[in-house]
Parts: structure tokens; C-alpha cells; sequence
């Protein structure tokens, strides 16, 4: 947990963040974990993933703007990105996240509007191309943001996803609430640094909170979509489908790209619908590091990479 804690506070220094992204070797290790830089390789992974039998939704990475300009190039990347999803005629295969603090959330002076104001069009571009947007859950100071966000374009556009982070007291809540008919929710357990307040910080607590949140989302009407690499939660995913009857198509497992592909592949193989999340983009210093964080193996992945870099 402490070196978790010390890998989230550095994904918000400036002075670490230039270091790590001038370094070499970095990027053999980021690769792992990002397809690449540009439209045409997140493209690309949605191609090859597509082959695979595994859906995608796309992130274009980008967080805590600081202008409204920064903003709009946000929106313009992901307008961008569902016309180059277009051609492919993948429908809800192909959906896209995105992160309301890339959109202004946390802007001074109505940041909230202005988040909701830019992100309006990108799920309009999504209906429009037979898809949807799901809008991915940050800190614990943007949740009722977010979720507020979520109601109002749920209005017009009732397939937007929401995010929810096991790890917070109060998302066993959020999750009764949103377990609702043609809900789709994303339960992840969090990748923020939370205070005891909020969150629950002993990894035995998160998890029964994430097995609690999903019995939650299973047994409700709407689509669960099960953030997690865990093979125990997922094989208890399976096991309240059963108990419910749910068919394939009500819900779904959602893994990180470059996370346990062969795991990936073979559950689609088996019948599971399953979804990678593929994130693109140069702005991609605080998801690394927040993938680091996650797990100790990712650190030795970096840690092996960096001594053994040509």
C-alpha cells in the first residue's frame, strides 16, 4: 500500500513526470500498456482486437486540464475518433471513455457546465454512429459531478455508461441506485489515492466491497460491465449470472489492453463477452503510473525493462 501510495502522488509531480517521459526505456515498457500515440494506432488495436472476438472502448488519454482550450481539443480528439470508428461498422463494439476532468470539470467558475457542455457532442457523435460513451469515474471529488453529468445526458442518451470504484464507502449506494433497466455500469475497484474517510485502504476490505457492489449489479435489471482481472471475482461474475440467468449479451468483463491477453482471448472464445479498455494518446504519464500502482508485478515488469534496455 505505501508504495502504492507513493506511485499516486508521483502521477501528479511535474518535475517526476518530465523525467520518466524523457527516459528511453520508458516507452518499450509504456507499449505494454498503450497501442500508441495516434488515431492510427488506436485504430489499429481495434482492428486486431476485433479479429480476437474482444470488443474496445477507447480512451484518449488526457486528465486535469487547466483551460478551456485544452478542453475543446479533448472534444475534438474523441469527435475525431468515432469518425475513424465509423468505417469499421462496429456498432456498441466499439465505444469510447472518457474523463470529465480532459473536458473542464475542474475548471474554476462552472467547470461542471462546461465539462457537460463539451461532452454533450461526443455522445452525440456516438449515438449517431451506433455506439455510446461511458463516462469514467476520477477521484473522489468528482463523483457527484460526474454522476450529475451521467443523469443529464442519460436523458437523450440512455446508454451512457457510468463508472463506479468499489473502494469508496459510498458506492454500494450509487450502485442500488443505478441498478436500473438498461443501466450499464463499469464496477472497477479504484486507482486513486483516497483518505480513510472516503475509502476503504486494506485490499481485503476493497474486494469484499467489490463483491458486494457486483451481487448488487448482477442481481439488478441493468448491464454490468466487470471492471477486473481478478480470476476469482470474474469466475464469481459467472457464477451470479448463472444464479440470475443472465445471457451473455446482458453483461460483460472488461480488462485493460495489454493486461492477461491470453485471458482475454480465451474467456471471449468461451463464450464471455468481453471488452478491452484501449487507451491512446501522448498524454499518457498518469495512467501508466496509475498501472503501476495497481500491482507490485507491474513495477518489476518496468523495473526488469529499465536494467535490461538496449
Amino acid at each position: 500500500m505505501l508504495l502504492s501510495k507513493v506511485l499516486l502522488a508521483a502521477a501528479r509531480r511535474p518535475a517526476l513526470r518530465a523525467a520518466v517521459v524523457r527516459t528511453p526505456a520508458t516507452r518499450a515498457v509504456v507499449d505494454r500498456f498503450v497501442p500508441g500515440e495516434s488515431l492510427d494506432d488506436a485504430v489499429a488495436a481495434v482492428r486486431s482486437l476485433s479479429a480476437q472476438g474482444i470488443a474496445v472502448t477507447l480512451d484518449h488519454l488526457g486528465e486535469d486540464v487547466t483551460d478551456r482550450a485544452q478542453a475543446l481539443r479533448s472534444r475534438d480528439a474523441y469527435l475525431a475518433l468515432l469518425e475513424a470508428l465509423a468505417p469499421l461498422r462496429l456498432g456498441p463494439a466499439a465505444e469510447v471513455s472518457v474523463k470529465l476532468s480532459a473536458f473542464g470539470q475542474a475548471l474554476p467558475g462552472g467547470g461542471h457546465d462546461v465539462a457537460l457542455e463539451l461532452v454533450r457532442p461526443v455522445a452525440e457523435a456516438a449515438t449517431a454512429g451506433g455506439t455510446t460513451v461511458t463516462l469514467d469515474m476520477e477521484d473522489s471529488r468528482t463523483v457527484d459531478s460526474t454522476l450529475a453529468v451521467l443523469a443529464d445526458l442519460r436523458k437523450e442518451h440512455p446508454g451512457t455508461g457510468a463508472v463506479l470504484q468499489a473502494m469508496l464507502h459510498r458506492t454500494e449506494e450509487d450502485a442500488r441506485a443505478l441498478a436500473v433497466a438498461g443501466s450499464r455500469v463499469r464496477l472497477v475497484k479504484g486507482a486513486y489515492d483516497e483518505p480513510d474517510t472516503v475509502a476503504h485502504r486494506r485490499k481485503k476490505d476493497v474486494d469484499a466491497a467489490y463483491l458486494r457492489c457486483l451481487e448488487l449489479l448482477m442481481a439488478g435489471p441493468g448491464y454490468p460491465m466487470v471492471g477486473s482481472h481478478d480470476p476469482a471475482i470474474i469466475g464469481r461474475a459467472h457464477e451470479l449470472a448463472a444464479q440470475h440467468s443472465r445471457s451473455a449479451d446482458s453483461w460483460e468483463v472488461q480488462m485493460l489492453y495489454g493486461i492477461r491477453p491470453d485471458e482475454q482471448r480465451r474467456l471471449a472464445a468461451a463464450g464471455t463477452t468481453v471488452r478491452a479498455y484501449v487507451p491512446y494518446g501522448a498524454d499518457w504519464y498518469g495512467y501508466f503510473v496509475r498501472r503501476l500502482a495497481e500491482r507490485p508485478a507491474n513495477v518489476a515488469f518496468f523495473l526488469r525493462s529499465l536494467v535490461t534496455r538496449s
